[in-house]
This record gives C-alpha cells, structure tokens and sequence, in this order.
C-alpha cells in the first residue's frame, strides 16, 4: 500500500489514503449512486497528479433543488456502505450547489444554471495536447459517457465571423 499523501489547508493538514483500488472502489460506488438518481452530466476527474489533497473530483448535475438535495444524500449513503464517511457536506440547505467531502474524493452536485456559472470543469480538466506531453493520465469516463462522442469544439476563428 501506497503511503498517505498529506497537505494543509487554512493550517489543517489533510492526507488521503494512497490507495489506488480503495479510490477506484469509492469512485465506482460514487458513479453508480449518482446514476441510481438519474444525476445527469456526470464527469469524472482524475486529480492525483495534480495536488495531493484528493484525488478525484466528480461533478453532476439535478434538475432541482430538491433533486441536487436526493442526489448529495444518495453518495453519502453508498459513502458509508461502501466504509466511508463523509468529513462534511456544504450547501445542503439551498441545494443549488453541494459539496460532499470523502477525503479521497470531492463530489460536487449542482443545478445546471450554477454549474455553467463557476466552470469548474475547467478548473480540473487538463487538455488533451497537455496531458500527452506530461504523460499524465487521461479522464476516466463514466458508463453514461462510453460510446459517446464529444461535439467539435469551435475555435476562436469560427465565432463572430461576419459581424
């Protein structure tokens, strides 16, 4: 087993456990309770090479409040089924964002409207030129997101032409 990584933050030193396949479990039964309550959106960051405070961060998105709210609970419970308990949750009265901290794993469930507004996937996402030329590893996808192919993205020459 792998030694727990350690970082501080606001003078509070968290580690992690440094265990790849208990990572791997706690992810799998984070997708799979996100897709038992038909979260939607679900993206998957793969964050270890990144910073050693957590090292994945999963975002979804709730047609609701009350659904964000449905979601969040349902990690929490798969969480402490699958042996962890979550260090804290934000966010939970309004719903329009909560944040479950499983150490490991941040789990970020938002309304769309609020999600487009902060990016956060672009906080995490390296981009594919980046991540060939670090050798860091590609974003693992979810079973929603397999056999899917991702719209061409427009560059900066194919807005506003015209105008």
């Amino acid at each position: 087993m792998s030694p727990p990584r350690c970082g501080t933050i606001f003078f509070n030193t968290i580690c992690t456990t440094g265990n790849p396949m208990d990572i791997r479990k706690l992810q799998r039964a984070i997708v799979d309770a996100l897709e038992d309550v038909k979260a939607q959106d679900i993206k998957v960051f793969n964050t270890s090479h990144l910073t050693g405070l957590f090292d994945r961060v999963i975002v979804a998105s709730g047609t609701s409040d009350r659904h964000v709210r449905s979601i969040a609970e349902s990690v929490i419970q798969k969480a402490k089924e699958a042996g962890r308990r979550p260090l804290g949750t934000e966010g939970a009265r309004d719903a329009e964002w909560v944040l479950v901290d499983l150490q490991d794993v941040l789990v970020h469930v938002m309304l769309p409207r609020v999600r487009e507004f902060y990016a956060l996937e672009q906080l995490w996402e390296v981009p594919a030129a980046a991540r060939r030329a670090s050798g860091a590893p590609s974003q693992p996808r979810t079973r929603s997101q397999r056999g899917t192919r991702r719209p061409a993205r427009r560059g900066a020459a194919g807005r506003g032409q015209g105008r």
